[in-house]
This record gives structure tokens, C-alpha cells and sequence, in this order.
């Protein structure tokens, strides 16, 4: 019987010590690597970052970039972004599709 326990005790050891030699290993392969979220907070004008749909200040920014004078928002939908304003000949308006970055629809 003693016997019997003592083999059983020397198994248990050395399948406890099989267990914990990996995970010391494991923790102790650290190569510096740090994986961190990055912080998407403001950009360089103050801005919001995170852009998922066209917001009108950023449509009406663009049209006056593309050429449009007096732009403003004259209709937002969950699909477009409408901004009137004058060009050269005279009244004209550009559509805006509702999404990041605002892609122009038609001008």
C-alpha cells in the first residue's frame, strides 16, 4: 500500500510540474512587444475623428474647396448630403453621398 502511494504521489508531482513548466516559460518569452488601442480622439482641427457618415460642416467644406461659393446645407437624409451654393454661371448645388468621406453623387 505504501508503495502504491508513493507511486501515485511521485505521478501527481510530476504531472503538476508538466502543468506549471509551460506557463513559466510561456510568461518569461516576453520579447517587449506591447499591443495597445489606439486613441481616436480629436484631429489636427479639432474635429471628431471617427467619420462612419458625412457630417453637413464637412459637405459644406468641401463643396467651398470644390469651388462653391456661400455653401451651405439645404437637406440631409440618411443617404445624401445636399449643399447649395454658386459657382461661376451662377446657382448650382452638388449632392454628397451620406457616408465617410463624403463622395460626391452628382454635381
Amino acid at each position: 500500500m505504501q508503495q502504491f502511494l508513493a507511486k501515485t504521489g511521485l505521478a501527481a508531482l510530476i504531472a503538476l510540474s508538466g502543468i506549471a513548466a509551460p506557463l513559466a516559460t510561456a510568461s518569461a518569452a516576453d520579447n517587449g512587444l506591447v499591443i495597445q488601442a489606439q486613441y481616436r480622439g480629436d484631429d489636427y482641427r479639432g474635429r471628431p475623428r471617427h467619420r462612419d457618415v458625412c457630417s453637413p460642416g464637412l459637405a459644406e467644406e468641401k463643396a467651398s474647396r470644390m469651388g462653391l461659393r456661400r455653401a451651405r446645407v439645404v437637406d440631409v437624409n440618411r443617404r445624401v448630403v445636399v449643399v447649395s451654393g454658386f459657382d461661376r454661371r451662377g446657382p448650382d448645388r452638388m449632392v454628397f453621398a451620406n457616408e465617410r468621406g463624403c463622395p460626391v453623387v452628382r454635381r
